[in-house]
Formats: structure tokens, sequence, C-alpha cells
């Protein structure tokens, strides 16, 4: 007999067990209407993903408990797989459950637990070592948790032990081109043991990380029938037919693309980002955000970013010009508040400027004017801003993004003061890519912001370059450096000079103490500064 299948691809609230509980039991009662048999959920449903040291308290377990409980009593006529932590003999264990018509029957533990990059699961569960296939809704149905389908043996037991199709749950995060390595991975997987595959993915921003969705269906023959949407919640529904196979119309053999042909780089990475940021701001209770605009591509990118996630009404902009700020750069910055319906206004640092100049004079005597002169500006900046936020209960979003934040471009207590950094990891060449992307969507940044030569403008005359090699120079050394652990030698072999590569790289290990002060932001490479990057400030590396 068929069967109606149905992922709800969620925003889960990490710790909010009964929160979650609600948009199960929700979800439940709208899937047993429309007819769905079984409704699958994504990994750790109940207490959102990741819940890091949350996990360590047994009041949150105590939570899991009471939610599942109130599940079996309350989601009768309907079979739901979701995820919670399960305490039991050997440890805690990250488990997928099934419950049925208000009975739990069967736990599947996961076997693999990632402890790469931004995951951290060892630290936490025990792995599972069996399989689990349910003779149920007259199939043999499998479960996996995320990283199992990544490894041959979890999907190769489920199917030795009968399992005619697979349901695997996740909270697995974006980076640029996740969604297409999902899928060419699930695909094969379901090609080799000849099984469809429902892959059930998490959906929304928590802390540094993004979970872009992009649940889907594969067949038996490795197709891509169905797909839910992408950075936002989705309910993707399908019916196998009698003999347990998805229905629907497969692409044509030889014709398969992964991942949405119509989502380039700058559309998925900018959506990732509005995300990130929305979901940040929200979760955390902020009435909204608050940000300086220097009439730069990078606060004018924030900017449009912070609007696209909250709504115009939601965010503010101040400008604060010195003696160095050009009346260009007010111009543009008022009219990109303009364009994008933001209230903005100007508040001059020079009083505060001279004040802290005076002040240090006796200190600074004999002592010739240096980068210090320039901190005290953005520290004065910092100041407004964060008092603002405090006034206003808005978040301040800081405007820094990767390349400046790999090289310690960026003043302490200053620019970097503030809640969150949406372009963080984002290197500079992409962020002019971003602002051509979104303005494209509709003109929203002046076009003379994308051409003229970026200026920090703390003194006069002042460029990027000044002090930087060019961005196109720049953020090859650094992506090879950061994000694939490159050393000096086989940077310089790929013929960047050997002087900039050795000074490029000398900045980056300096500044871990900076990057360490930053406030988060939203990873979208896949080596991110924070979580997913450890390096030791202290080091004769």
């Amino acid at each position: 007999m068929g069967c109606r299948i149905r992922i709800a691809q969620l925003n889960l609230v990490v710790g909010d067990v009964v929160g979650n509980a609600d948009r199960v039991i929700a979800e439940a009662a709208s899937a047993r209407a429309d007819g769905v048999d079984l409704l699958v959920f994504p990994e750790l449903t109940l207490t959102g993903y990741p819940p890091e040291d949350l996990l360590l308290r047994p009041e949150l377990l105590q939570r899991v408990e009471s939610a599942l409980e109130r599940l079996r009593a309350e989601c009768r006529g309907i079979t739901l797989v979701l995820g919670y932590p399960l305490r039991a003999v050997g440890g805690l264990f990250n488990v997928a459950g099934v419950i049925c018509d208000g009975e739990l029957i069967g736990e599947y533990a996961k076997q693999h637990l990632p402890n790469y990059s931004v995951f951290d699961e060892k630290r936490y569960f025990q792995a599972g070592a069996t399989p689990l296939v349910l003779d149920h809704l007259g199939l043999k149905i499998g479960l996996s948790v995320c990283e199992d389908i990544w490894q041959e043996d979890p999907t190769r037991q489920a199917v030795e032990a009968g399992a005619r199709i697979l349901v695997n749950i996740n909270a697995s995060p974006f980076h640029v081109g996740k969604r297409a390595e999902r899928e060419t991975l699930v695909a094969r997987r379901a090609s080799e043991h000849g099984i469809p595959v429902v892959y059930a993915n998490l959906v929304g921003g928590q802390d540094e990380l993004v979970f872009d969705g992009a649940s889907f269906v594969a067949d038996g023959a490795g197709r891509i029938l169905h797909r839910a949407a992408v950075f936002e919640e989705d309910l993707l529904t399908f019916d196998l037919d009698d003999e347990g196979r998805p229905v629907g119309s497969s692409p044509e053999p030889g014709t398969q693309t992964f991942g949405d042909d119509a989502m380039d780089e700058e559309a998925s990475v900018y959506g990732a980002l509005v995300l990130g940021v929305r979901d940040y701001v929200r979760k955390n209770g902020f009435s909204g955000a608050v940000l300086g605009l220097s009439g730069g591509v990078d606060s004018a990118l924030t900017l449009a970013l912070a609007v696209d996630a909250l709504g115009a009404d939601a965010v503010e902009g101040v400008l604060m010009p010195s003696r160095y700020t050009s009346q260009m750069s007010n111009a543009d910055a008022f009219e990109e508040a303009e364009s994008l319906g933001v209230k903005a206004q100007l508040i001059s640092i020079e009083p505060a400027f001279r004040s802290f100049l005076s002040m240090l004079e006796p200190a600074f005597e004999g002592l010739a004017a240096d980068v210090t002169e320039e901190n005290i500006q953005a520290r004065c900046r910092g100041i407004i801003l964060m008092a603002i936020s405090n006034k206003t209960g808005r978040i301040l979003l800081t405007t820094g993004n990767k390349s400046e934040m790999a090289v310690g471009y960026a003043t302490l207590y200053g620019d970097m003061a503030g809640g969150f950094a949406p372009i963080k990891d984002v290197p500079k060449l992409l962020v002019y890519r971003l602002a051509r992307y979104r303005n494209r969507c509709s003109p929203v940044i002046p076009e003379r912001v994308l051409t003229r030569p970026p200026s920090a403008e703390l003194r006069p005359d002042q460029t990027d370059q000044d002090s930087l090699p060019p961005y196109e120079v720049l953020d090859p050394i650094l992506r090879l450096y950061i994000e694939e652990d490159e050393g000096v030698d086989a940077i310089v072999a790929r013929g960047y000079p050997a002087e900039i590569v050795r000074r490029i790289t000398r900045l980056v290990d300096r500044n871990e103490y900076k990057r360490r002060q930053a406030p988060p932001g939203v990873r979208i490479s896949t080596r991110a500064f924070g979580r997913d990057r450890r390096y030791p400030i202290t080091s004769g590396f």
C-alpha cells in the first residue's frame, strides 16, 4: 500500500524544549489533517542544534523526557520521526526516535559523531553501533542521523537489515557549495544500494551557524525528485507507491543536476547572511539593529543585509564623520539609507576626538602621531554606537569583513565593538560581489561606492592599499593560509611574492588576540574565525 510522507523543515530554538515540542505537536496535527502517514523532523528536534554544554545540564534532559511524554500523549493517529538526546546505559546518545500513535516504537543512536570543523559531538555523545529497521506502514524503514549518511557502513547495515527506504535526519550547516555536496553524496548512497533516501534538514540561524534547510528526496536510482525551500521553513510532502518508491517526475537519464542552478554563489551567501542576522537579532530578543555608516562598501552591504533581515523600521544608521571624512562619503551614506528607507542621523566625532587629544597631550608629549590617533577616532565612534544601542535596545552590528579581521585591520573597542558581525566571514572581494548582487535585485548602493578605492578615512588621503596589498592578491593568500592551512613556502610556490606572503601570514598570526575579542558572525566558508578555527594566541610556531 502507498504512504504519504512529509518533511517538516523547521527553524527551531536551541534550548527551548517546550517551544520546540509545541512546534512538533502543531505540525503533527496539521499533517494528520492532510492525510500524512509519516512526519519527519530534523536532528535534535527537541533541543535544537547545537545545544553544546546545555547537554551537561540534567535539567535539559529532564525537559526532553517531559516533552516526549507530551508527544506520546498528544500526537495520535500519525507516525513521527524526530531527534533528541537520550540518556541510557553507556552514556548520552544522539537519537532518532519513532513515535507511532502515542507509542515509542524505536530509537536509533547516531553512529558517527563528527568532531571536526564546527562539530564537537564527541564531547557530549557516545556512538551507537547497530542499525534500526522498522517494519511499519507496510515499509521497511531504516533510520540514520546526519553524519551517518556521509559514511558507508550505516547505510549498508540498514540495507542488510532489510531497509527498503532510508530516513536520514540532519542538522547540516551551510557553507558555500554545501548543498551540491550533500545531494551528490546522498544520491550516490541511494544508487549504490538501490533505495530511496529521505533527507530532512534543519533551517535557521544559531549563533555563528546557518542551517539552510534544502531538504530533499532521492529515489533508488540516485535522482533528486523533490526539494524543499532554501533558507526558510518548508513542508515537503510526497507519496510512495505500493512498491515503496517515491512518486514524482524524475529527470531524464544523464540530466541530473545537484543543488539549485538558479541560485548562484552570491545569492546563496546573501541568503545565508540575511537568515543569520535575522535569527541572531530576533532569537536574542533585540528590538532591531544599529550600525555606523561610513560611505564605504562594507557598511553599505551590512545595512542592506540588516534591512532585508529585519525591515527598514527596525534598523538605524549613524554617520560619524571626522576631520578626515569626505563629503562624498557622507553623501553616499545618506543615499544608501534613503534608498533602503532607513532612518539615519549624523553625529560628528570631532568634539570627542579633540577632547581626547587634549586630554592625552601630556602623556603623548614628544611622541609623533601614528596609528594611535587613528584608533582614537574609531573608539569615539564605538562609544557613540554602543550608547545608542544601550538606549534603544537595538543590537550594534559591526561592519568588518574577513580580510580585515584576518590581518588585524580593525580597532579593538572601536569598529570591532558590537554584538554581531554579519560579514565577518566574507572576504573583501566577495563583499563587492555581494554588493553588486544586491544592486541587481534593486539598486540601493551608489555605484561610486563600488568603484572608488576603499579607505578607512582616518588620516589625509588614506586608502587600504597604503598598508595592505591589493585585495586581488591579499584574499587568495588569506584563503590558502586560513581555509586550506597551506604554509608560506607552499603559497609562494603558487606564484605569490615571498615578502608579501610572509608579512600577511605574520599579521594573521599576530592578530589572533583581536579576533578572540570580536563579536560572532555568520559562517559562510569552510573555515571561519571562531568555533571553526581554534589557534593559540601565544605561539612560537
